[in-house]
Formats: C-alpha cells, sequence, structure tokens
C-alpha cells in the first residue's frame, strides 16, 4: 500500500518506521522540505518528498503536526483520500483556535479545512515509543486503540491497519465523538485493553 506521511516528527517519524516494517511504501514529506528528511528515509527506505509527493497515489495519508499547521496545508490536495488525523489541540502550543475552544473536535475541524477528505481519527492517545515498541500478535495482552471517522470504509481501512501493526482496534464513533480520545480524557495516554478502550471511551466527559 502507498502510504503519505505529512510529519515527521515523534509520531509520523514512528508511523513511517512502522509501515516500511510492515512493507508499504511510504513518502514522507515535513514543512521543511525532503532534504531534512535524508536521515530518516535512508534508515526507512522511504521516499522522502514534499506535501504534494505525500498525497499523490496514497490510498492513505497521515497528517501528524502541529494542529496550527494544518490551515497551511493545500485543501484541495485531499479531495477524496482517506486521512488519519493524528493530531491534538494543545492551546499552549497551538494557540486559542476558537471552534476548538468552542467544542468543534480537532478532527471535524481539519475535514472542515481539508474539503472532500475521508478523515479518520487515529493514533493520537499513545505515546510514540509504545507505538514504536509495543505492537504484539493477536491474543498477546495486546494495548487497544480508538479509531473515530464518519466514513465506513475509510474507518475499517485504518481499523485493519492498526490490526496490522500489533495492536487491538476499536470502533470510537464519528468524528463528533472522537472528543472522547482527545487530551484530558481517561482513554488519553493509556495503554488499556480493548475491553478497559471501551469503557474509557463511554467514561469520557466532555469538558
Amino acid at each position: 500500500m502507498r502510504i503519505g506521511i505529512i510529519g515527521s516528527g515523534n509520531i509520523g517519524g514512528t508511523l513511517t518506521r512502522r509501515f516500511r516494517g510492515l512493507g508499504h511504501e511510504v513518502v514522507v514529506a515535513n514543512s521543511r522540505g525532503p532534504e531534512s528528511l535524508r536521515d530518516l528515509a535512508a534508515e526507512t527506505g522511504a521516499t522522502a518528498g514534499t506535501v504534494e509527493d505525500a498525497a499523490r497515489d496514497a490510498a492513505l495519508v497521515v497528517v501528524a503536526v502541529p494542529l496550527r499547521a494544518v490551515p497551511d496545508l493545500p485543501a484541495g490536495l485531499f479531495d477524496g483520500l482517506v486521512v488519519v488525523d493524528a493530531n491534538n489541540y494543545y492551546p499552549q502550543r497551538d494557540g486559542e483556535i476558537a471552534p476548538l475552544a468552542e467544542g468543534t473536535t480537532s478532527s471535524r475541524w481539519m475535514a472542515d479545512h481539508l474539503a472532500g477528505a475521508r478523515v479518520v481519527k487515529a493514533f493520537n492517545n499513545i505515546q510514540a515509543q509504545h507505538l514504536l515498541e509495543r505492537g504484539r500478535p493477536q491474543g498477546q495482552n495486546r494495548i487497544a486503540l480508538p479509531v473515530a471517522g464518519d466514513d465506513e470504509r475509510a474507518k475499517a481501512l485504518v481499523l485493519a491497519l492498526v490490526d496490522d501493526l500489533g495492536f487491538d482496534p476499536v470502533d470510537a464513533g464519528t468524528l463528533d465523538e472522537s472528543w472522547r480520545q482527545q487530551p484530558g480524557t481517561p482513554v488519553y495516554g493509556t495503554d488499556g485493553s480493548a475491553a478497559e478502550v471501551r469503557g474509557h471511551l463511554a467514561a469520557a466527559e466532555r469538558p
């Protein structure tokens, strides 16, 4: 599968390594340009490219950038693409984004910016080191990860990738329900089983 990854920080770099380890074709991009990605490309065998390269012919694109950078992405580039929102809103880093402060989920806000994208929320609640190291075969005390989205086919693709990476996928509902896996909720930053993740999602209280 051809996967684009936009962002080469903790989560973007980790997913580049993990997806390449599964044999996927990966094109990774960031705001600093392909030259800054030379070491990551050499380490993993991924292709360093531009944002446009990462989206071109991709079956799926992961966006793992500071949320404040989302409006800088070329919105029309993602029309029809499955886009994984691996971001979190941190006001101290991103500044105040009024719709998010008023209760819009970060994934819904991203979907509004990336017109036509089939946005799925995933990989935002796990520590990068755990994502890198703690995948396990089925039946071996796996960590579970929540996955939220409106497009059922897009969500099914991401659920399958979570499983391939060695984690139990948990359907967390729609984009408007994805607040249940945002920072400050019981599931955020925890390494629970599928049953525990479902319990955490159900117990979340919206601020």
